[in-house]
């Protein structure tokens, strides 16, 4: 049974709290809006460096195949040792796509979490929405309003994300040490291109479509407690 000043226990009857309680019920959400930044910030930084960490054994690995070419004629062991180096490089870039995948996961997460404490704010004083930049809605337009305040997501900004980055040069690594494979077992320069470009872009079609299946699958768990209207604005979910 509900007391007097407090919301019933089947809703969040935002209008019955107490000065009291709304003064709470704001401090609360700001503590969580802080965990919430920093834990999104510390995410960000854990895989950029894990991705610097990648290209910069990537660009390691090619120099010293380089020397080692140049100082064997590219005969006897060199492709044993190529095939070897390239298998670690992709094996590594794909535990690295792996960790991107999540984190862009992770992210989307903290977006839309913050998005609803936004939501909350605005329950709490519903004048204060026109002031935010950024979205109290957390639905799909809502997170894109976030991510992009200034202009409308299009393709662009996926080809110059850092997932993008990683699956292209995780897709050249496939395909390099395909081709290499091929190259060593048959001698033939022409099949190993053939394959090794086909490899690639096998990779990169099956990473894309991982990514963007994870992605909708998201969305389809996800269930918003406030939607989107017409003219920019966030109201409750009609099901809440």
């Amino acid at each position: 049974m509900a007391t007097a000043g407090s919301a019933p226990a089947g809703g969040d009857d935002v209008a019955r709290l107490t000065d009291a309680q709304r003064a709470l019920r704001a401090q609360i959400l700001a503590t969580e809006h802080w965990s919430l930044l920093a834990s999104r910030s510390t995410t960000q930084s854990e895989v950029l460096t894990r991705i610097a960490i990648f290209l910069t054994l990537v660009s390691a690995g090619v120099f010293g195949l380089g020397v080692l070419g140049n100082a064997t004629s590219f005969r006897g062991g060199f492709a044993a040792v190529a095939i070897g180096v390239l298998l670690l490089l992709s094996l590594l870039g794909g535990v690295t796509q792996l960790r991107v995948f999540a984190t862009a996961e992770e992210d989307l997460a903290h977006v839309l979490a913050m998005n609803r404490l936004r939501g909350a704010y605005v329950d709490l004083d519903p004048g204060v929405e026109r002031y935010f930049l950024m979205s109290a809605a957390d639905d799909l337009a809502g997170a894109n309003r976030t991510y992009f305040p200034f202009a409308s997501r299009d393709r662009t900004q996926m080809l110059a994300s850092s997932m993008m980055l990683i699956l292209v040069v995780e897709s050249v690594l496939v395909g390099l040490l395909w081709g290499s494979v091929v190259w060593a077992l048959t001698d033939a320069a022409g099949w190993a291109i053939v394959v090794g470009v086909v490899a690639a872009v096998t990779s990169f079609v099956l990473w894309f479509l991982r990514g963007y299946r994870s992605y909708r699958a998201l969305w389809r768990r996800h269930v918003p407690l406030r939607r989107t209207t017409a003219d920019g604005r966030s109201v409750r979910d009609a099901r809440e």
